[in-house]
């Protein structure tokens, strides 16, 4: 049985108050914050080590060093700022937060849990400042927060980190003018350069050249520093601070999993075709247990080396949540084994990628077809914009992105694509409120309807790999104008079947269980296994419900509609999305527009507010969209 052992707050103000010198002070904190950042990834399940552990010396360095933050107090108008504009470290932020006593012991180990920590950032979180995990905003809501502060008459310095990787989004370079016309002090952007994003290196991807070079034709100020010396790093800060005439870029260089040997990636790795493999997730016992020793041990010599009392860590008992079911069928696997095989057959094709070749399966696109792969890199809109030029020279496009990235960051682009009558494949992945541990930042509930206001687009969420790969081939070989394809990530809860013979229907649903006292309508592997298992229960209370798979989400067969609803007084709705413009909105229009009656009751479960973040169960709880949820409504309504 692996052990959990924390490094208490105690142990972390007796360091803060040691007399040792700030640089090897410093260090030691990091790697003391490390240790309990990668606790709370693996008791989570989930989360980002890589860079939460590459910036972990720049957030110490500022909290402990550079900024007032913690003596003029966290909500105080004249407090320096920190905000991190990639987020993908904020486990090490909160880390750093718990040993400054910002949050809680309870709250650092529940990371990624229901009323824990979001997986990125969320300003409802003490010590937060912005909510980030969509790149490219930071530099602006820093001058934003900088004009604000003198607006108030109000002191204080922003600091604003970024990714290296994000430096290939557009917005970044509209910021860099903008904020040198406009500068008035108190900003100063770091990057974490180390030379790595979610897929590969940097430099593979979409090398960024002089980074530097490009910040000075901007007319900013530009250090370059060891991202993990704190010597170097007090140089540049200081510096900073004594001439803040023109706004001001650190180019931190840093080691991506810094602090664990196996984890750390070299800069000269990242220029090789290579995989890091300790971007996200929760390492496996082994690993975690091999990977916390070594921080543990070094922090240990630290203290003995400065003649501290030996360092004491606190046993934690190891808890979880209860597994939600996984079979063997995934849809992003049949997607992108399909997309293979259609390469092989319409030479018109071409695949789009947005540096996340892996979580889209379209690394066998890029290994076999390598010359009609497009690795556009963290830069949507232009990956968008491509596509719609290659359509227009008779080439049919298959997009790839994160559903909460390409839907809404894109818009304007896709509609562009859409107003020209080219045919355009986008694949929408990590669509809809599950997984939610990564939190709101990349929780997809606004696709549908953003899809569905562009003229001529059809929009699917398939239920299992069959209906992944028919949709797939009516999508390429078809279907015209623009094509939307929602993808869950995950695997199935449920090994959902439908007929041997399924062909393709547009507007057509299929009835995976029969039943006559209502009918519950549902799209994809999350929702339709929840409709399944309440149908499940209610038939134990002499409850009989008709359950159907509806992938097609604008787009409904009249006829079909009509014989689905004959006699049935209950109809029901779950989506995996905002209670606007989806499903339930499209099978009402339907029927007032063809004047047919609506059930006595017709009403829609679906993701109200802002998601939350957690586990799969106490999520779709959370949002009333777990089987004994929907048992509940249902009850509440034949009752009357």
């Amino acid at each position: 049985m692996v052990e959990f052992n924390l490094i208490p707050r105690r142990e972390l103000e007796r360091l803060r108050d040691a007399d040792i010198p700030m640089p090897e002070k410093l260090s030691l904190y990091a790697d003391c914050c490390r240790a309990n950042t990668l606790l709370a990834i693996k008791k989570a399940g989930s989360g980002h080590i890589g860079s939460s552990f590459s910036a972990m010396d720049i957030v110490v360095h500022l909290y402990l060093q550079t900024m007032n933050t913690l003596k003029v107090g966290v909500e105080s108008p004249d407090r320096d700022i920190y905000f991190s504009s990639k987020g993908h470290d904020v486990p090490g932020l909160y880390a750093a937060l718990y040993g400054f006593g910002v949050i809680s012991e309870e709250q650092l180990l529940q990371l990624r849990r229901l009323g824990g920590l979001d997986g990125h950032p969320d300003i409802n979180i003490s010590g937060v400042e912005a909510n980030s995990g969509s790149l490219g905003m930071g530099i602006g809501k820093a001058r934003g927060m900088a004009f604000g502060k003198r607006q108030k008459g109000h002191g204080g310095h922003v600091y604003v980190l970024l990714g290296d990787g994000e430096l290939q989004e557009g917005q970044i370079y509209e910021s860099l003018l903008t904020t040198a016309n406009q500068y008035k002090g108190g900003l100063t952007v770091i990057i974490d350069r180390n030379f790595f994003q979610s897929d590969k290196g940097t430099e593979v991807i979409s090398p960024l050249g002089d980074i530097l070079a490009k910040f000075r034709a901007f007319d900013w100020h530009t250090y370059e520093v060891d991202g993990h010396d704190h010597a170097t790093l007090a140089q540049a800060f200081n510096s900073i601070r004594e001439n803040d005439r023109h706004p001001a870029v650190i180019l931190a260089k840093t080691i991506k999993g810094k602090g664990i040997s196996f984890m750390e990636a070299s800069s000269a790795i990242s220029q090789g075709n290579c995989i890091y493999n300790w971007h996200s997730g929760a390492p496996q016992d082994d690993r975690y247990a091999e990977g916390h020793s070594e921080l543990l041990q070094r922090c240990r010599e630290g203290f003995k080396k400065h003649h501290l009392a030996e360092l004491q860590v606190k046993s934690i008992p190891v808890s979880s949540l209860p597994a939600y079911p996984a079979t063997p069928q995934s849809v992003k696997t049949a997607y992108g084994r399909r997309l293979v095989e259609l390469m092989e057959e319409v030479p018109e094709l071409v695949v789009l990628d947005a540096d996340l070749a892996a979580d889209c399966c379209v690394r066998g696109v890029e290994e076999k077809f390598p010359e009609r792969f497009i690795e556009n890199g963290i830069a949507e809109q232009d990956m968008v914009s491509m596509a719609g030029g290659m359509a227009l020279q008779g080439l049919i496009p298959v997009v790839n992105s994160f559903a909460c990235f390409l839907a809404s960051r894109a818009n304007e682009q896709i509609y562009n694509n859409a107003t020209e009558n080219t045919k355009i494949i986008y694949a929408l992945h990590l669509a809809g409120l599950i997984p939610a541990g990564p939190g709101k930042s990349h929780q997809s509930l606004r696709d549908i309807s953003l899809f569905g206001a562009l003229p001529g687009c059809e929009i699917v969420q398939p239920c299992n790999p069959q209906e992944t790969e028919a949709l797939l081939d009516y999508f390429v070989k078809v279907a015209k104008g623009v094509c939307a394809m929602r993808l869950f990530i995950g695997a199935s809860p449920s090994s959902i079947e439908l007929p041997a013979e399924y062909t393709v229907h547009p507007g057509c649903g299929t009835v995976l269980r029969q039943g006559t006292d209502g009918v519950l309508f549902a799209y994809g592997p999350i929702m339709l296994h929840e409709a399944l298992q309440a149908a499940d229960l209610l038939e134990r209370e002499q409850i009989s419900l008709r359950v159907i798979n509806m992938p097609w989400l604008n787009r409904v067969d009249t006829q079909w509609l009509d014989e689905q609803l004959k006699n049935i007084n209950l109809a029901l709705v779950i989506e995996d999305h905002a209670p606007y413009g989806a499903l339930y909105d499209c099978l009402v229009k339907n029927r007032v527009s063809a004047s047919r009656p609506l059930p006595a009751v017709f009403q829609q479960l679906a993701v109200e507010g802002s998601p939350a973040c957690g586990g799969i169960h106490e999520v779709l709880r959370h949002h009333g969209l777990d089987s004994a949820s929907i048992v509940k409504f249902v009850k509440k309504f034949l009752s009357r």
